[in-house]
């Protein structure tokens, strides 16, 4: 039985569940178009029974053979094989020994590219969002700060290793479903966080003026 804590001031526009997005929705683009086409929808992870979800708000684009700072970028390898596989599967990777990054794969299987996950505002399970949170950093946690950065979404939300590989149209523990439509005037565009290589790139996308956004508004 999955369980959920949502949001008294959303419950009505949280319900009901719309359909998760299929198969076609993550092949219809490449991994810029997909990145931009996923900015308002709503993440869901179900772990350990309950249901947790966020609006996505900030994502950055990985490219394959042709981005320096994709993992991808010197062919495969066992930790990096799961990005070659077809669009829509889940890519959990771990960054200085200790935080996760959940990614979407983006683009036909063999290339290598994804869409880097970095921040959702908080809608369901908010509760349990600040137990994992403040279980980790051993002091209460604001809401805005939560989600807001790959290691503290994959915190919030209970997503583990062992989500990689799984695919969110089919998988029962993680799912990407229509939320709010998003204006092209709305998506602001930058370089990426936290990267040297490649970092004049404008790969990362954002909610403008989403208080949930990890870094600075460049």
């Amino acid at each position: 039985m999955v369980r959920t804590e949502r949001c008294k001031s959303c419950e009505q526009e949280l319900s009901p569940r719309p359909r998760r997005y299929d198969t076609a929705f993550y092949s219809a683009y490449d991994t810029v178009g997909l990145a931009r086409a996923l900015l308002g929808s709503r993440l869901v992870t179900v772990s350990k029974g309950v249901l947790c979800s966020g609006m996505v708000v900030e994502v950055e684009a990985y490219l394959g053979r042709n981005d320096p700072a994709c993992h991808a970028a010197r062919g495969k390898t066992p930790r990096n094989a799961i990005m070659f596989e077809a669009s829509g599967h889940c890519y959990v990777y771990l960054i200085y020994g200790m935080y996760l990054c959940m990614n979407v794969v983006s683009d036909p299987q063999g290339i290598g590219s994804a869409v880097l996950i970095r921040a959702v505002e908080p809608l369901e399970g908010i509760a349990v969002m600040h137990r994992r949170r403040s279980k980790e950093a051993k002091k209460p946690r604001v809401l805005r700060d939560l989600a807001r950065g790959p290691g503290r979404l994959c915190q919030a939300l209970g997503v583990s290793r062992g989500f990689s590989g799984e695919h969110f149209a089919t998988s029962s523990r993680l799912w990407l479903e229509p939320y709010r439509d998003v204006a092209p005037d709305k998506i602001a565009t930058s370089s990426r966080i936290g990267i040297s290589e490649g970092a004049d790139l404008p790969l990362r996308f954002y909610l403008r003026d989403n208080e949930w956004v990890s870094g600075r508004s460049r």
